[in-house]
C-alpha cells in the first residue's frame, strides 16, 4: 500500500518506542514522515524515516 497523508500506518521499527504503535499520517517531506498518534488524554506528532512504517490496510475485517 502507498503511504500518503490522512493514512494509517503502523511503526515497524522494533528498535524504536513507538513499536507496533499505529497513527496517522500528517506530512511526508524528502523520506521523512511526520505521524500523529493520539491516545486518551495525549496527543503526539513524531517523525520517522519512510522505511520504519508500514501501511495498515483498514478494509480488512477483524474475525
Amino acid at each position: 500500500m502507498i503511504i500518503l497523508p490522512g493514512a494509517t500506518v503502523k511503526v515497524t521499527n522494533s528498535d524504536d518506542i513507538y513499536f507496533n504503535y499505529q497513527g496517522l499520517v500528517q506530512r511526508i517531506d524528502d523520506g521523512k514522515v511526520a505521524v500523529l498518534f493520539e491516545g486518551g488524554n495525549w496527543d503526539k506528532l513524531v517523525t520517522f524515516n519512510l522505511g520504519e512504517l508500514a501501511a495498515v490496510d483498514l478494509t480488512k475485517k477483524k474475525k
